[in-house]
């Protein structure tokens, strides 16, 4: 039985955006699942928090058995690679996209103000991110990113835990292979090269033309990529 990979989405999004990568991890009759983290997608409402982030992984690499790729974007990257290095041994391999700077403190607290003035606007922000996303995702992309929902409650908790995290020091203790992911023009790579050597066995892929959003911007590249690391990870574990 081959290993399921679990998918984790970023900040606001949900399980829906993955949509093309579940078709395509189907067609390749790869077992696939994808989770809301807490307060998004189907679980908007609950407040998040750091533990109940991880445990969602947990939960789902319990539910997979065996030992599952895990895959992560943006806050479900940082989320991906504090989970694998807490828990050695449980994973074949990680693939971390659209995560490649370290939190600042600085850069957080700026984003932290700036959603607190958006949710001051009578929708909470919803008709700007939604332009947001249509402008900048190609259809129909932009549709998946939006078909579960925006977690427009959840900024300021999720901000204050990436502070809690610590991916470079966090990679040091990762043996499994590790797969980064980005877009060429994501404004979340500074730190890739640091990324990259923090690993043991690591290795990184810059899809052209792409931007933050790299799995829905360029979908089909993005699934080339988690097929090379999920091939990668199998031969690993094989040995």
């Amino acid at each position: 039985m081959p290993a399921t990979v679990i998918l984790v989405h970023g900040l606001r999004t949900s399980a829906t955006m993955w949509r093309q990568q579940i078709e395509d991890l189907e067609a390749a009759a790869i077992p696939v699942m994808a989770v809301d983290l807490p307060g998004h997608g189907k679980r908007i409402g609950e407040r998040f928090t750091l533990a109940g982030a991880l445990e969602t992984i947990e939960d789902a690499v319990d539910q997979a058995g065996g030992h599952p790729y895990l895959v992560g974007f943006s806050l479900g990257g940082y989320l991906s690679i504090e989970w694998v290095a807490r828990n050695p041994g449980r994973v074949s391999g990680l693939l971390a996209a659209s995560c490649g700077t370290v939190p600042h403190p600085f850069l957080m607290h700026s984003w932290r103000g700036l959603a607190k003035v958006i949710h001051a606007f009578p929708d909470r922000g919803r008709a700007l991110n939604d332009f947001a996303v249509r402008l900048f995702v190609p259809s129909p992309g932009a549709d998946d990113v939006i078909a579960g929902g925006v977690a427009l409650e959840v900024m300021d908790d999720a901000l204050l835990a990436l502070l809690k995290l610590h991916p470079i020091e966090r990679l040091r203790q990762v043996r499994e292979p590790v797969l980064f992911v980005n877009g060429r023009f994501d404004h979340v790579r500074l730190h890739a090269s640091r990324y990259l050597a923090a690993t043991t066995r690591g290795r990184l892929i810059t899809v052209p033309g792409a931007s933050h959003m790299v799995s829905v911007v360029r979908p089909h590249a993005f699934t080339n990529a988690l097929l090379q690391g999920y091939a990668d990870a199998a031969r690993e574990t094989q040995k």
